[in-house]
């Protein structure tokens, strides 16, 4: 039998309609899917930490001149926190082959300023500075420059001529010492400002000078200083790196005076005061300049006037007129009311060096190479 075309669209419609029953309601449409959300940008990647490295000559140990200059160093840590990363490679010798290859290994290792902390390391770090344009060098006590070396000092003298003060004011006999280290003008201008000092006290004083020919050596710091008790010599300064001379100083009821950094600890009773640096004004300033881009070679020699040095660490059974002493001719040190190589000044021939109220300028002291009046010897070489 035939089914027409509309009886078989009819039986469709039927067919669909049933099927429709059967699924019970119609099936909603799905709804369209929400648009992703956008990446996040990312964050951007946290600076890297400036790589800072100090080279010492000594161990850093519990006083001194590296341990002055490891107090600088944690001093650039407490400012600038994990924006640095310092480190540092103690004992190291001053011969050319040692000094290159450390100060080449930290450089090739990302240190950015490099701290250079003793004389002898001066040449070495002239090479090494060629051969890393990008690297800042900073050289303690020289007088060479490059782009990328600077060169930085404390006044020292401004130190050793206040513990001469002192030294006039509570000397006995008006025989003082010197544990001297390397016959370098920066050493004798030290010896002479110390005498100088005293001598603004008691012009009757001398010094004596025994030379250990290192900056870092004990052993024959004390041998030194015990020589110069032998002598007669109750106030002893140094210009060594060790407490050695303190500590002598204390076993021989005599007094002395802590270089570099306060060393009372090694011994109470001989300690009348320290010359104390603050390296870290110089530190924090440098690795401020290289964050910001500032950085440039330069030569720089902060004093009393900077907060660089100071005589502190004073003993408590010194007399408050000394103590009161000291404070008044820091203050005309800083203010430049009372320089200290004011004429006239002879050396310990009787040759005048620096007229009648003359002033020397830094390019005379940093030539010093002669004893002053009451100082005894001749400077070696």
């Amino acid at each position: 039998m035939k089914i027409s075309r509309r009886a078989s669209i009819a039986m469709l419609a039927t067919l669909a309609a049933a099927t429709l029953i059967g699924c019970g309601k119609k099936e909603e449409a799905a709804p369209a899917a929400a648009a992703a959300p956008a990446p996040a940008a990312a964050a951007p990647a946290a600076a890297e930490p400036l790589k800072v490295a100090f080279v010492y000559i000594g161990p850093v140990g519990d006083a001194g001149w590296t341990f002055a200059h490891d107090n600088g160093r944690k001093a650039v840590e407490a400012k600038f926190g994990d924006k640095v990363k310092t480190t540092f490679v103690e004992n190291v010798p001053e011969s050319a082959a040692d000094a290159e290859r450390v100060m080449r290994q930290l450089a090739t290792d990302g240190n950015k300023l490099i701290f250079g902390t003793t004389f002898g390391y001066m040449e070495a770090m002239l090479k090494v500075a060629k051969e890393f344009p990008d690297v800042k060098f900073e050289h303690a006590t020289g007088f060479k420059t490059a782009d990328n070396l600077a060169q930085y000092d404390v006044r020292t003298y401004e130190g050793a001529y206040l513990a001469g003060v002192v030294a006039g004011k509570m000397s006995k006999s008006g025989k003082l010492g010197v544990v001297a280290s390397v016959p370098i003008p920066e050493v004798v201008r030290n010896i002479d400002a110390f005498t100088l000092g005293a001598r603004s006290i008691n012009p009757k004083a001398t010094t004596r000078v025994v030379w250990v020919n290192k900056w870092f050596d004990p052993g024959k710091e004390r041998e030194a200083a015990t020589t110069l008790i032998g002598q007669g010599v109750d106030v002893l300064m140094q210009n060594t790196d060790s407490a050695a001379v303190v500590q002598t100083a204390q076993e021989k009821g005599v007094y002395a005076f802590g270089w570099d950094s306060d060393m009372t600890s090694f011994g109470p009773k001989a300690h009348l005061a320290a010359s104390m640096i603050n390296w870290g004004v110089y530190y924090t300033a440098r690795v401020q300049a290289v964050l910001d881009g500032s950085w440039k070679t330069s030569t720089t020699w902060l004093g009393l006037k900077e907060n660089g040095i100071d005589l502190g660490g004073f003993n408590p059974e010194l007399p408050a007129d000394v103590k009161a002493l000291v404070e008044e001719r820091k203050k005309g040190i800083a203010d430049g009311s009372a320089p200290i190589w004011k004429g006239p000044i002879k050396d310990n021939t009787g040759k005048e060096q620096v007229a009648k109220d003359a002033v020397a300028d830094d390019g005379f002291l940093h030539g010093v190479k002669f004893y002053v009046e009451g100082v005894e010897g001749k400077v070696p070489g």
